[in-house]
């Protein structure tokens, strides 16, 4: 007779905090072994914790949002036949890390939300070579080599920090990054994007600050997974290599087919018609705001890949259609346009083909989403900088170490305009009946890179003066164009400036950064005949085009805003009071 057994978390190191983002079974469901249940995700690593056995789901324990932890109870299973007794040593084993450590668990592991994990963060070992150098090498991922590298974030000659990411590595079922285990100075790189690596393949050779060596030594191994109950992804780290094996096998693979081979198909693996696709997919497709339940997989029984949300999203962008229903409109607010136009321009003359960079492809998307969802209005106004000029001139003959742009001066005046009208300082929530006003002043700042545009964000800026404005914009700016900018250094904004007055034009339409409400765009200052009631007077006239969100902001608040802002940077005093 059949047994009802709990299916539980894996052997993922002893830490807490794995926040459950996708649940891919229900009560009643009939899974096989191996089939996957619910997927976890951290800032590093993506993982499908897979059924110990086959049978049929009783309950499930968790939901999406919960955190869960290495033994917390998923999911309860009626146990096929004989896998009853396989799984109840199976069983035993995932709830075995220690019995004292699992009499205190087995509470919380049980509720919901059940407390969680985060993936085990292995630092990579280092072997030490001459001249002070150290090899950087993949640290313990399990038993598994393939390993695709699909990043490589650092080159030859960059400064590092510990913990500082080096490259990515991806399989189908999870990413990850392998950070530095010291600071130190990329002196070689062994490994491009499409490489492949395992365990302690050498990916980088860093020169070592001070004692780094020392601390440089391999990392310990993490903790074997238990034979009886080894589950398809143990850690973060063997998760991303599991999925490197072909899946030849049903009763192997993560998510297989609940019927035999000839049965193999994404509406027979995922219940209820879920999308079929890794989480590391997942993660890529949330990235682009891409909705996987939109998108065609043409990977082996349905299964959605990279380049099936690639090319949804080129789709959607020309049409706003979803791929092979025309005329259906997209999640997202897409428009029913007509295809983008398929042209060999080959046959017109030589051509070149250029691939956009990750933050061209990453940024296009966005700003596609934001120009057909906001309804954008643009307010112009010109300020009288005459003044302001010579002020930062002199300022910076006087801090001639100091490089004093007219953006310090815009980012003052932006925070003075915010303070007075707060609805510009605010988001619109996703439903668009909720305005959430910030009482904090983090101004976006568009750098112009190589490789596309970002925007950094400068903290707090009603706090700092003007010096030390300029001190961290040319800091930022600089780690932008060095592709050294963190998460944490990109997000937060309030309101976005994008400054061209460096570069030329009389005024343009600056794309709001959803979910701010506004943002300014700045072009070059010009020499004009200003009338001051007597006479023409040259005066140094600055163009500010203020684009809103008019679901928020009317016209007559962006007019009044505007012209504050002139009058700020008009007269610098006021910025005093």
């Amino acid at each position: 007779m059949a047994d009802v057994k709990e299916a539980r978390v894996p052997d993922i190191g002893n830490f807490d905090g794995i926040p459950v983002i996708e649940v891919l079974v229900k009560a009643g469901d009939r899974v096989e072994k191996d089939q996957s249940l619910v997927t976890l995700e951290s800032d590093k690593a993506t993982m499908e914790v897979p059924s110990p056995f086959a049978g049929t789901i009783t309950e499930v324990k968790v939901k999406v949002g919960d955190e869960v932890a290495e033994g917390a109870v998923i999911a309860m299973i009626e146990a096929d036949g004989e896998a009853g007794g396989d799984a109840a040593k199976a069983d035993q084993k995932a709830a075995e890390p220690s019995k004292a450590e699992a009499a205190k668990q087995a509470p919380a592991a049980t509720s919901a939300p059940a407390r969680a994990a985060e993936p085990v963060k292995s630092e990579p070992a280092a072997k030490k070579s001459s001249g002070g150098a150290q090899e950087v090498r993949v640290p313990d991922i399990g038993n598994f080599d393939g390993v695709p590298v699909i990043e490589v974030l650092v080159k030859v000659g960059d400064r590092v920090e510990k913990d500082q990411a080096l490259l990515t590595l991806e399989s189908d079922k999870a990413t990850m990054e392998v950070p530095a285990p010291f600071a130190g100075t990329v002196k070689e790189v062994k490994v491009k994007v499409g490489d492949e690596v395992g365990k302690d393949a050498v990916i980088a050779v860093v020169e070592a600050d001070g004692d780094a060596g020392e601390a440089a030594a391999p990392a310990p191994k993490a903790a074997e997974p238990k034979a009886e109950a080894k589950p398809a992804a143990p850690s973060a780290a063997s998760a991303s290599q599991a999925d490197t094996k072909p899946a030849e096998s049903a009763s192997t693979s993560a998510g297989g087919p609940r019927t035999p081979p000839v049965a193999f198909d994404a509406s027979t693996i995922m219940p209820d018609h879920a999308p079929y696709a890794s989480p590391a997919v997942r993660a890529f497709a949330r990235e682009l705001g891409v909705d996987v339940g939109q998108v065609q997989g043409t990977g082996r029984g349905g299964r959605i890949q990279r380049e099936d949300v690639q090319a949804w999203v080129k789709h959607a962008l020309a049409s706003g259609a979803k791929p092979g229903a025309p005329g259906a409109v997209a999640a997202g607010g897409g428009l029913n346009l007509l295809p983008w136009p398929k042209i060999d321009f080959a046959k017109f003359g030589e051509i070149e083909e250029k691939p956009l960079s990750r933050i061209q492809k990453i940024s296009g998307a966005n700003l596609a989403r934001n120009w057909a969802m906001i309804p954008h209005v643009t307010q112009h106004e010109d300020a009288d900088i005459t003044e302001l000029e010579a002020f930062r001139k002199k300022l910076g003959e006087e801090n001639k170490d100091l490089k004093v742009t007219p953006l310090v001066f815009q980012i003052k005046a932006v925070v003075a305009a915010l303070k007075k009208f707060p609805t510009f300082n605010a988001s619109l929530d996703v439903t668009g009946e909720k305005l959430t006003l910030k009482k904090y002043f983090h101004i976006g700042i568009a750098v112009d890179t190589p490789d596309g545009l970002v925007v950094p964000v400068i903290r707090d800026a009603d706090k700092k003066g003007l010096l030390e404005l300029a001190a961290e914009l040319g800091e930022l700016s600089k780690k932008a164009r060095e592709k050294k900018l963190g998460p944490a250094e990109m997000s937060g904004g309030c309101f976005s400036i994008s400054s061209l007055g460096g570069i030329g034009g009389t005024s343009f339409t600056p794309i709001v950064n959803a979910p701010e409400v506004a943002i300014l765009g700045v072009s070059k200052a010009q020499m004009k005949p200003v009338w001051n009631g007597k006479e023409f007077a040259p005066r140094l006239m600055l163009p500010l085009s203020l684009s809103y969100d008019h679901r928020v902001v009317d016209g007559a608040l962006a007019a009044r805003f505007a012209s504050f802002l002139a009058s700020q940077l008009g007269d610098i005093r006021r910025l005093l009071l």
